[in-house]
């Protein structure tokens, strides 16, 4: 069973990669923003892996940390462009 949870989050792990370059490389801000929240969701899922593992409930605390910034960073950013797209 670790060699399998092993696997996800190497597997994850590409999957944080492939968000940095969005978030980097995105040709509009809804681009990076979506990077971001993929970031955020990925970050999460190693969370709860790693906690499986470890058996440590600390990464699930964690992983609601991430959740609740997440949701928050979308919330802002949708509040932040549509002020914009208003005026």
């Amino acid at each position: 069973m670790s060699m399998y949870l092993g696997l996800i989050a190497v597997l994850l792990l590409v999957t944080l990669l492939s968000g940095l370059a969005r978030v980097i490389r995105g040709p509009e801000p809804a681009a990076r923003l979506m990077g971001g929240q993929l970031l955020g969701t990925t970050a999460v899922a190693i969370l709860l892996v790693l906690s499986q593992m470890s058996g440590q409930r600390a990464f699930l605390d964690a992983a609601m940390v991430f959740v609740i910034l997440a949701a928050v960073a979308l919330v802002a950013f949708l509040v932040l462009s549509h002020g914009e797209a208003g005026q």
